[in-house]
């Protein structure tokens, strides 16, 4: 069964900055898929933030991160990060990486909910003002 856990998130001020980890079950095949980060804030959808291929060469932003957020993978941890830097109260939200399923569509599914399965319990991330 595939399994992600997301790990990371924290209280912090704005300016400030996070790492978010999204580590794998050892049996997933990790690198045989894209990973994505949204992020979801009570009463609202889950927001698509960023997006790494499995072979890590293309990623995808929200232009509301782009410039103070980066993704990575470490496929030998079965595991991709999300730096978050300049952290806004706007990003304040509980953050939840999911696998993409529609690998040859990315680019316009890549911040697509429904593209995912297998999501976190989610971290949740608090930007205070």
């Amino acid at each position: 069964e595939v399994q992600l856990v997301e790990s990371g998130g924290g209280l912090v001020q704005a300016g400030g900055s996070l790492r978010l980890s999204c580590a794998a079950s050892s049996g997933f095949s990790f690198d045989d898929y894209s990973i994505g980060w949204f992020r979801q804030v009570p009463g609202k959808e889950r927001e698509g933030v960023s997006c790494i291929t499995n072979s890590g060469d293309t990623v995808y932003y929200a232009d509301s991160v782009k410039g103070r957020f980066t993704i990575s993978s470490d496929y030998a941890k079965k595991t991709v990060y999300l730096q978050m830097n300049n952290l806004k109260p706007e990003d304040t939200a509980v953050y939840y990486c999911g696998v993409e399923l529609f690998p040859y569509e990315l680019d316009s599914t890549w911040n697509v909910e429904d593209s995912y399965e297998f999501w976190g319990q989610g971290t949740q991330v608090t930007v205070s003002s």
